[in-house]
């Protein structure tokens, strides 16, 4: 029993916090289309997708460990693993058959949403389960994958995953409403990086931090925050989502402190943290605010 915590503590706990606040948003479009969605059905999605982010968590925090990276990293609350396989090395093959676990029980769950709905979810389910394979070993060796990635899983991905799942059929605004989550997960995973920029270059990972160094990727960090609240914008003006989910705008003053202490702070880890910290806030209270508009609607 021991070995519990440190075990779940490779699915990163806090990170998982992405995942209700995203499929919210497909709850949101699935019950603001009309559609019966019965509770038992949102939980059981839920559980899925909390297993899908748990998976690839728990293999990205193996294939670090096996490449010596997590001994290399300066962790902070936001970048640099858990911890926990540098602890407690034993639990590196019980960490990959966790990992392993969790992707098929999500994809347990994609079947049963495929045998209830029809094929309408298996090209996302199928992406899925891409992108949590190929994370580690490709992605983050790509820099234009990386940047794009954790906001594919995370935006349409989820949001549309879910709504389909609940509802059979795509929808406009779900496809509009993911593009929140989107560009505000991709611009968190890519201030998450500034820290690790020396760690991950030792180990053959490519990412834009990297590449285009901490200043200018503020700069790119800024324009994602942008793009998130504009694509709001966008859905609202074409009708797409209504006029409600413009409660998603609420954040934006945070996100201006967040690109200011950004760019301020990039070559600065330590002073960079709070702002990382307020990063956070925002990506998780943008889809919410976003989801309760939709549903206010």
């Amino acid at each position: 029993m021991a070995t519990i915590g440190p075990l779940l503590a490779t699915a990163r706990l806090p990170f998982l916090a992405l995942t209700p606040a995203s499929m919210v948003l497909g709850l949101a479009t699935a019950i603001a289309s009309g559609h019966d969605v019965p509770i038992a059905d949102v939980v059981i999605a839920l559980l899925g997708g909390f297993a899908a982010h748990a998976a690839v968590n728990a293999f990205n925090e193996y294939f670090d460990f096996r490449s010596g990276l997590d001994l290399r990293t300066e962790r902070t609350p936001f970048s640099g693993g858990s911890g926990a396989l540098p602890a407690n090395p034993a639990l590196a093959q019980a960490t990959l058959a966790f990992a392993s676990l969790c992707l098929v029980f999500a994809c347990g769950v994609g079947l049963h949403f495929l045998r209830l709905r029809g094929l309408a979810l298996l090209p996302i389910g199928l992406a899925g389960v891409a992108v949590v394979l190929a994370y580690t070993p490709w992605v983050t060796r790509q820099p234009a994958a990386s940047l794009v990635a954790p906001g594919l899983g995370v935006g349409p991905l989820m949001v549309v995953g879910t709504h389909v799942a609940l509802t059979g059929s795509h929808a406009p605004a779900a496809w509009a409403a993911s593009l929140v989550p989107f560009f505000l997960a991709n611009g968190l995973l890519l201030l998450n990086q500034f820290p690790d920029v020396e760690a991950d270059r030792s180990v053959g990972r490519r990412h834009l931090p990297m590449l285009l160094g901490r200043p200018r990727a503020a700069r790119l960090h800024a324009a994602l925050l942008a793009l998130a609240y504009l694509s709001l914008l966008g859905g609202i003006a074409t009708g797409t989502l209504p006029a409600w989910s413009a409660l998603g705008l609420l954040t934006a003053p945070l996100a201006v402190a967040v690109a200011i202490g950004a760019r301020r702070h990039a070559d600065d880890i330590p002073g960079l943290r709070p702002t990382m910290g307020l990063n956070v806030v925002v990506v998780l209270l943008t889809p919410v605010l976003t989801a309760a508009g939709i549903l206010l609607a």
